[in-house]
């Protein structure tokens, strides 16, 4: 996810709002209608956000917090999805139609804006945030509301409604560990820091790199801080204490870029490897540009734009057409591949001629190997483990779409193979 918020262009995402505002109920109780169905004139049952000519799909995104500049690529990336379908004649012989709101990464007006659009959603194609989706889960749950969070927490994991797409965040992490290790020098007995969020996202990477550590003979000093804590000096200086050998980083993209750029002129010249959402290519064009181009690795299963197949190169040349002149970062083809997503569930399920929240998620959970063009094949089918394991390294590139290429083709570490996944 990006964190350097791109204000410009943010009032016209407003735009993308097709629906009008309904109210809902404002109690902690289910508000998503259920499984409700009930048969439609063309033999297909229906539930709530699907009409006669129109199915209605949600987006609970960040336009003007932390991760803006994730929320507003994926969203666009979503809209451009969805026009497409629709210009080819839509699924099930309706329309899409994709509603949008902002919750800035707070979690007050994430569950508002849940109670409002929930009971009018067939599906909720990205949610930005785990504290969000956390306060939400037993809501969304209840509601059978087939949801894309864009986060990687292991404790998102575990409801048939949430899809978690590709790896968690430990699993990145395990997967970050072991090639320190192989490529990067690390050797038992060494430390190695980590730099991590308070909550969810932080707490779960750190599962990893302390599973991974106890198994590799590591010790892990760590480090943890607010989403609103910005200058990593005294981090950085803890780090340089302990004498640690490399860096983990699982915060957002600001604090990577505080991290990185302090370490190397306090003379910490270290590998850094951190998390998907640790990354934003706006970097590059900060001070701390220079600093994340020598030594600086992110995780994630999700394929950069940068990889030239047919069909990351057609939507990088639809992007463009349809947004001149906006950032490619990797909230393009994530947003995409979740809109795509929910498209292949509503197709499954029209088939079945049932479009009620239940017969949507059956639809959703019969599918054992999506992907491949836009991340690594996921497994659908289970909901209590990670629907891949299997993660790319990745490396900042000045030169290249999306600001980075591909370091590693994309494996499953031994040790991330053999994890037990926490319960919650």
């Amino acid at each position: 996810m990006g964190e350097i918020s791109s204000r410009a262009g943010i009032a016209a995402l407003a735009l993308l709002s097709l629906a009008v505002a309904a109210t809902g109920c404002a109690s902690g109780k289910a508000t998503g209608g259920g499984d409700a169905g009930a048969a439609s004139d063309d033999g297909v049952r229906t539930g709530p956000g699907v009409a006669a000519t129109t199915i209605t799909v949600s987006a609970l995104t960040d336009l003007t917090g932390p991760y803006a500049s994730f929320g507003k690529s994926q969203t666009q990336a979503q809209q451009l999805y969805f026009d497409q379908v629709n210009a080819s004649g839509g699924v099930c012989g309706r329309k899409y139609e994709l509603v949008v709101r902002d919750h800035g990464y707070d979690t007050q007006k994430a569950v508002a804006a849940y109670t409002e659009v929930a009971p009018r959603s067939a599906a909720i194609a990205q949610f930005i945030g785990s504290p969000m989706i956390t306060a939400l889960k037993q809501r969304i749950d209840g509601d059978k509301l087939l949801t894309i969070p864009m986060a990687w927490a292991t404790t998102l994991l575990g409801s048939r409604a949430i899809q978690v797409t590709g790896t968690t965040y430990d699993i990145d992490m395990i997967n970050g560990v072991e090639f320190l290790t192989k490529e990067k020098g690390v050797q038992p007995g060494d430390k190695i820091g980590h730099l991590y969020f308070e909550g969810d996202y932080g707490e779960s990477a750190l599962n990893g790199s302390k599973y991974a550590a106890d198994k590799l003979g590591l010790q892990v000093v760590e480090q943890k801080i607010k989403a609103t804590d910005q200058d990593m000096s005294a981090q950085v200086a803890a780090f340089k204490a302990a004498g640690v050998k490399a860096v983990l980083v699982s915060v957002g993209p600001r604090q990577t870029a505080s991290l990185v750029g302090v370490s190397l002129a306090k003379g910490m010249d270290v590998p850094f490897v951190g998390s998907n959402s640790a990354y934003s290519p706006q970097l590059l064009g900060t001070p701390a540009g220079p600093a994340l181009l020598k030594d600086f690795y992110y995780i994630s299963a999700g394929t950069p734009v940068s990889v030239k197949n047919p069909a990351m190169q057609k939507l990088v040349a639809d992007y463009q057409a349809k947004y001149p002149g906006e950032t490619l970062d990797s909230g393009v083809p994530t947003g995409w591949s979740a809109a795509m997503i929910v498209d292949e569930a509503m197709r499954k399920a029209c088939e079945a001629k049932d479009l009620s929240r239940d017969g949507v998620l059956t639809a959703h959970r019969s599918q054992s190997g999506f992907g491949g063009d836009f991340g690594t094949p996921m497994d659908f089918t289970f909901f209590d483990r990670p629907a891949s394991r299997s993660s790319y390294v990745l490396k900042p590139d000045k030169a290249a779409l999306g600001g980075a290429v591909v370091f590693r083709e994309p494996e499953v570490s031994a040790l991330a193979k053999d994890y037990p996944i926490p319960t919650s």
